[in-house]
This record gives C-alpha cells, sequence and structure tokens, in this order.
C-alpha cells in the first residue's frame, strides 16, 4: 500500500510520463515488449480501430518477464494479438530486443524495406517519454506517436501490477529522461522542477530500486 503523503509525488511522475499525445494513423504500430501483456491488447484495439494496418512486436525477455512469456515478450504479444482477431499476415516479430534502445533499431531494421514515415509506440503509460525520446534520437525522419490504454495509477495496480515496483519504475524513468540524454541515448526533454523534487522524495522514501547505480549501465 502506498502512503497518502506520498500519492501525490507518484499522480506527479505518473502524468508526466504519459505524453497524452492525439491518437492518429500511423505506417505501422510497434508494441514494446515487456512484462504487461495489456500493450499487445491496446496494440489489437488500436489496429481494428484503424491506426495502423502493420504490427510489429518487439522485444525478448528480462529477467521480469522470462516467467510469464518463456518464448520471448513479442512471441507471445503475437500470440495475443492473434487471439483478439489480428489477422497474422500483417504482425511482424522481432524477438531479440534487450532494451528499449534494441526495440526501436531492430525494429528499424526490421522494416528496412518499406516506406515507413509514421509510427505509433504502444508501450506502458509511464514508459511513454522514454519510448519516444529513444526512438527521436534512434530513428530520425520518422513522426512518432505514442499511445497507451488510458489508465490511472490506481488502475495500473489494480491486477497484477505490484505497487512499489511499479513506483520504482517511475522514479527510474524519471531519472532516465536526463541520464540517457547525457549519454545520447535519447533527445534531451524538459524535467519540470515539481517532477524532479516528486522523484527526490521517491527515492527518498526507498522507491530506488530502478535507478541507475553505476557508470556504464544500459539498462535502456
Amino acid at each position: 500500500m502506498l502512503p497518502e503523503h506520498l500519492r501525490a509525488d507518484v499522480a506527479t511522475l505518473w502524468a508526466y510520463h504519459d505524453l497524452r499525445h492525439e491518437p492518429r494513423r500511423s505506417d505501422v504500430g510497434v508494441g514494446l515488449g515487456s512484462r504487461d501483456p495489456g500493450v499487445a491488447v491496446h496494440t489489437a484495439e488500436l489496429f481494428h480501430a484503424g491506426r495502423f494496418p502493420l504490427v510489429v512486436f518487439t522485444g525478448a525477455n528480462a529477467p521480469t518477464t522470462i516467467e510469464r512469456f518463456p518464448r520471448g515478450e513479442a512471441v507471445h504479444y503475437r500470440d495475443i494479438a492473434r487471439e483478439l482477431g489480428v489477422p497474422d499476415d500483417v504482425i511482424l516479430v522481432e524477438p531479440e530486443a534487450r532494451n528499449t534502445g534494441d526495440n526501436i533499431a531492430f525494429t528499424r531494421r526490421l522494416l528496412a524495406g518499406r516506406e515507413i514515415r509514421s509510427v505509433t509506440l504502444v508501450t506502458r503509460p509511464y514508459q511513454q517519454r522514454r519510448a519516444y525520446a529513444t526512438a527521436k534520437r534512434l530513428w530520425p525522419g520518422v513522426d512518432f506517436v505514442c499511445a497507451s490504454k488510458a489508465a490511472s495509477f490506481e488502475d495500473h495496480v489494480s491486477g497484477e501490477e505490484d505497487v512499489e515496483r511499479v513506483v520504482s519504475m517511475l522514479v527510474g524513468e524519471t531519472q532516465r529522461v536526463t541520464e540517457y540524454a547525457v549519454r545520447g541515448f535519447a533527445i534531451p526533454q524538459h524535467v519540470p522542477a515539481g517532477v524532479e523534487r516528486a522523484s527526490d522524495r521517491l527515492a527518498e522514501a526507498g522507491f530506488t530500486q530502478r535507478l541507475l547505480r553505476r557508470p556504464g549501465d544500459h539498462s535502456m
């Protein structure tokens, strides 16, 4: 259970990382692998809504996903999308990516023979900002829009997601906005002072599991 005095700080970070992009049609929808099957579900929903004619699922495994998706994140995402009626012939699978940079770079490589001018990145709500910044750095000239299933923090953690893990992810994502721009992994983005203060208070409260701890940590 999240202490009451920290709820406003969590809400601040949650709102910061959800870019709230205006929906628009793209050449391809890219579902970024994670432990959240809701990404695959939302990708299927957007396909059926006519948001894109082609789907790519990208992701191998991480320590947090191997038990849930033993055959790889992208492979299981494809299975979910098929069950939801997405035709097999419009789904491409990129099964090697192990971080967000790989997701973008390997998807770009997979689609190299196609004319791609616009991409919808389908992610967890709190991954949007970093995914967008990474994509803009690694795939210039493409118009990116982010999409996630609309949900509050409370909605997101009402299922199987652990509160402590998600709050730690929010703190880690906030750190990476600045740090990854410095390292050249992503484009720079403004971090409001209120967001910095909220992240600092949550870190001081012990939500530090996803902070970068040493130079050379490339857990993108």
